[in-house]
């Protein structure tokens, strides 16, 4: 049985893995951005522990969490938390810049930094769920895209950095998920949702599941997920 810390777990792929880990025993801290959101996790996953911190201000994140129980023991850091907003790179001022990257990317990065100790003593794995977009950029998706090749890069050296110290690093890479933010980026291109045409959050639990379970021989350093139809 593993304890796992897991943002994002209030929908989506978040919620899928929890619910995934819970269901098989294992321990889950889920981080929250207030107290009510907190409360709203625990009711959802009863017997979870929550931290809570904004990932919006990953400044403050240090000293919020020094204020709190931290778990002791962490078998993986799982970052599934992010936004999106779409635009032109004409168009979006430095708000919507500094508000993407540091939910995507600054505080992705805080948060490895705060609990690396902790993994270290449990060989534990950091898992960053990054984005198609993180492969290619394209019209409009500059932002994103832009803090997503970021956490990729945090991966790939932090990956190298930890090698010695047995952190294993997985990035996943997956296409267009059937998740609200997927709902908001619909809506903002102008186009129909359809949950079914896209793919499950619980396909994607699947593969992230596979990297935490792979035996310590091997390592699944990148996972790219595409829909299957």
């Amino acid at each position: 049985m593993g304890t796992h810390l897991i943002t994002g777990a209030g929908s989506g792929i978040g919620a899928a893995v929890a619910a995934r880990l819970q269901e098989r025993g294992d321990d889950i801290w889920l981080l929250a951005r207030n107290a009510q959101r907190a409360e709203l996790l625990r009711r959802r996953f009863p017997g979870c522990q929550t931290l809570i911190g904004d990932l919006a201000v990953p400044d403050r994140l240090s000293w919020a969490l020094g204020q709190q129980t931290q778990p002791v023991r962490l078998n993986s850091l799982l970052h599934i938390a992010g936004m999106v907003e779409l635009g032109g790179i004409g168009d979006l001022g430095t708000k919507v810049w500094n508000e993407t990257l540091a939910v995507n990317l600054v505080a992705p990065a805080e948060l490895t930094r705060l609990f690396l100790p902790t993994l270290r003593v449990s060989r534990g794995h950091v898992v960053f769920v990054n984005s198609g977009a993180g492969l290619a950029a394209h019209a409009e998706w500059g932002v994103y895209a832009a803090s997503k090749f970021g956490l990729r890069a945090v991966a790939d050296s932090l990956r190298a950095e930890e090698q010695a110290n047995s952190v294993r690093v997985t990035t996943v890479y997956p296409g267009r998920t059937a998740t609200p933010m997927q709902q908001k980026v619909r809506a903002q291109e102008g186009l129909p949702y359809d949950a079914d045409a896209f793919i499950a959050p619980e396909s994607v639990a699947t593969a992230i599941l596979t990297a935490l379970d792979l035996p310590r021989d091997a390592d699944l350093t990148e996972i790219t997920v595409r829909p299957g139809r």
